[in-house]
């Protein structure tokens, strides 16, 4: 998949979060075995540590990894995103961050955009990005003169984001989907269930297939080394017209996690 800024994200990436240090580093592994070339973290997910052991032990060569991580709040509000990414390449045992992105839309994200720009300019970022933006934050960014490469949303079958993902989409900006599975709560989905039996596959494979058709770079998470494995094995099938429709009905504009109009972290 490419960015807007010419440069390659793989089209499925292997989320980390509430995955602690000491059950990280298996899991990390466990998915670089499996095929994942994009690991995402965070500095608020305390287990950065952890995929940086992982990416050093696994044997991959690092210029095959794709890295993301994410500037907090506190970091946002005080300005401190020079101090904080630096922080995050000393857990990680990295030179540079291949994303860097905004993690909320906390008070300060313009001049934390900003910052994130010289810092990229300086090499230690290759592209920057941001998560949990809604249009009016994106457009906030705009006298910057440089778009986001990412936008990292909650997304599922039942928070489809569809006016979002147009925006983003005329914009070349890369929608990402964390909770791409719906925090496991469509897993006994009758639809998707349905659609599943169809092709042999579960419903997690059915709706990772569903975000890849529909040109979002899902982020599943799990820890179980036969689920890494599974999420990683939708390209062997393609979901038909009708049941991608059949998914798309599914929409009820429905949150698992916050709102970024009304966070309060």
């Amino acid at each position: 998949m490419k960015l807007n800024n010419g440069l390659e994200i793989p089209s499925l990436g292997f989320g980390t979060y509430l995955s602690k240090n000491e059950e990280v580093k298996a899991a990390v592994l466990a998915a670089l075995e499996a095929g994942y070339r994009h690991i995402d973290t965070a500095m608020i997910y305390e287990n950065e540590e952890g995929v940086g052991e992982a990416i050093k032990e696994s044997g991959v060569p690092r210029e095959e990894i794709f890295v993301t991580t994410k500037l907090w709040n506190e970091d946002i509000r005080n300005g401190n995103a020079e101090e904080a990414l630096k922080l995050s390449l000393k857990k990680l045992q990295l030179d540079y961050i291949d994303l860097y992105l905004i993690h909320w839309p906390a008070k300060g994200y313009v001049n934390a955009w900003n910052q994130m720009i010289d810092l990229q300019k300086q090499g230690l970022i290759k592209s920057i990005g941001v998560s949990n933006f809604n249009i009016h934050h994106l457009e906030d960014l705009e006298p910057s003169g440089v778009v986001p490469v990412v936008n990292q949303i909650e997304c599922h079958p039942k928070l489809q984001q569809n006016e979002l993902l147009a925006y983003c989409s005329e914009r070349e900006i890369v929608i990402q989907a964390w909770g791409p599975l719906m925090q496991a709560k469509l897993f006994e989905d009758e639809t998707l269930k349905d659609i599943g039996e169809q092709y042999g596959k579960s419903t997690a494979q059915v709706m990772l297939r569903w975000h890849f058709q529909r040109g979002v770079n899902a982020l599943p998470k799990s820890v179980t080394p036969s689920r890494i494995k599974a999420n990683f094995e939708i390209f062997d099938f393609e979901l038909s017209a009708e049941d991608m429709k059949k998914i798309t009905a599914m929409n009820e504009d429905q949150r698992v996690g916050p709102d970024p109009e009304t966070f309060d972290f």
